[in-house]
């Protein structure tokens, strides 16, 4: 335990500075370049430009989290917070990613004219929590990590299944015969047993950076069998810009829009109880201002992120967990972390380095990471009152019900309007749709003293999604 740091506003010595920054980075690195490479892998994009994403995904962390922590008139909580691409929005970017009316410049659109929502709407966000009590967003996050487990297996068995191949003119799926073979399946078994092993015997930081060594052990394991190439590092050069729409203009499509719009409600009631719990541990009062204030830093970080050819953005919870842990209450640490993430966005090489990683090798991580994010909501449930409120059993049923249609019947909804598919097939919107209308049906609208009550405990206990 490292001595508290009391003050939100102390600067430290430079050297603790960047040791305490770089501490906050590596507890969030292994989550934040998860995102671009699962959407980059979805659109089936050449190595370098999935090595891009990495590079412009940190790099916009590094720039939310200076706007959120250093902040701006109006913009910014000025609390010790990292900014990162949120999980939520994985599966509505799948279904855009696999739509080619959308693609990579219509997901582009939706999370611009997202961030922009966020940005309009952040002081009125705080009057909606009461639609958000524990025992719909634990519903929503335990949708989030089994949506996302499909993801972690396939990485894990060695990417999809089936492959999609043009034969004559015309595309057919074949099976993948790389996939579920006993080589793969035994790395991504090491990498998982690494991390269990951190998880129980390691100690302080090296138990809160399991994922990534065990991912780095994963690598070195796959570099040893030759499984792992680094042509592609080589050739990468050392420093590169990440420049606004680099893959061309974004385009703006209106259901993709929506979409992105219902997510970043979520996101930032999500934002809003990790601000509320953050204030309690380092003794800041926050008020209704400096609520919105930070909201708005998740909107202007949102539209950054799809300027800068990337996601949206929300505070990562282990880095809140972190601040609790270390008792470092200084933002300009979380700050210092904001320009490592800054600077390690413009090496391509280390990009390049993190692309070239077996997706063996992170499907044993992403097993515990996508787990520990379904283990969250349903930890989330265990304090919603289910023996004294029955109804609170058909909410929480019926949420998941329609949030594993697309996982179960991905051909449900196909006699629907084409429009609305990117909404339809993203088991987390319906989820979220779904138990907001049903606890409001069954158990009405509460006050929004109980609901920030209840999301700074639910803050308190979550894991980043």
């Amino acid at each position: 335990m490292q001595r508290a740091i009391d003050s939100v506003d102390e600067i430290l010595p430079a050297p603790r500075l960047v040791t305490l920054g770089l501490q906050h980075v590596l507890v969030m690195y292994a989550g934040a370049v998860a995102v671009p490479l699962i959407i980059g892998r979805a659109l089936k994009l050449p190595p370098e430009d999935v090595a891009f994403l990495i590079s412009a995904d940190l790099f916009a962390c590094g720039l939310a989290t200076l706007v959120q922590c250093i902040g701006f008139p109006g913009v910014g909580i000025r609390l010790p917070v990292m900014m990162g691409v949120t999980f939520a929005a994985v599966g509505p970017m799948l279904a855009m990613a696999t739509s080619p009316d959308i693609g990579l410049l219509g997901i582009y659109g939706s999370v611009i004219a997202a961030g922009v929502f966020g940005i309009v709407i952040a002081p009125f966000i705080s009057r909606l929590l009461p639609l958000f009590p524990p025992v719909v967003t634990g519903t929503i996050i335990m949708i989030i990590g089994i949506t996302l487990m499909r993801v972690g297996i396939n990485w894990a068995g060695g990417g999809l299944p089936t492959l999609t191949r043009v034969v004559d003119g015309v595309p057919g799926s074949f099976p993948n015969p790389n996939y579920g073979q006993l080589p793969g399946l035994g790395i991504a078994l090491f990498v998982l047993l690494v991390i269990l092993a951190l998880i129980k015997w390691g100690k302080g930081f090296l138990a809160n950076i399991a994922v990534l060594l065990g991912i780095i052990a994963g690598a070195i394991l796959a570099s040893a069998l030759g499984v792992m190439h680094f042509e592609k590092v080589v050739s990468a050069p050392w420093v590169g810009l990440v420049l606004p729409f680099h893959f061309g203009l974004p385009q703006f499509h209106i259901v993709p829009i929506a979409t992105m719009c219902v997510v970043m409600i979520v996101v930032m009631i999500e934002s809003l109880g990790m601000f509320l719990a953050l204030g309690e541990m380092t003794g800041r009062k926050v008020d209704q201002k400096a609520l919105a204030r930070g909201l708005r830093a998740d909107g202007v970080g949102t539209l950054l992120g799809g300027i800068f050819n990337t996601f949206p953005y929300t505070s990562f919870s282990q880095n809140v967990g972190l601040v609790g842990v270390t008792g470092v209450r200084s933002r300009w640490v979380t700050a210092a972390g904001g320009v490592i993430l800054l600077l390690l966005g413009l090496l391509p090489k280390m990009s390049a380095l993190v692309e070239a990683v077996p997706v063996v090798v992170l499907g044993g991580a992403g097993l515990v990471m996508f787990g520990m994010v379904a283990a969250t909501g349903a930890r989330i449930l265990t304090a919603v009152n289910f023996k004294g409120n029955r109804f609170n059993l058909f909410i929480v049923a019926l949420s998941v019900g329609f949030g594993m249609i697309p996982l179960v019947a991905p051909n449900f909804f196909k006699a629907l309007p084409h429009a609305l598919h990117p909404l339809l097939e993203s088991g987390i919107l319906l989820t979220a749709i779904v138990s907001v209308a049903l606890n409001a049906f069954f158990n009405g609208i509460g006050t929004t003293e109980k609901a920030e009550h209840d999301a700074a405990d639910v803050a308190a206990t979550a894991e980043h999604v």
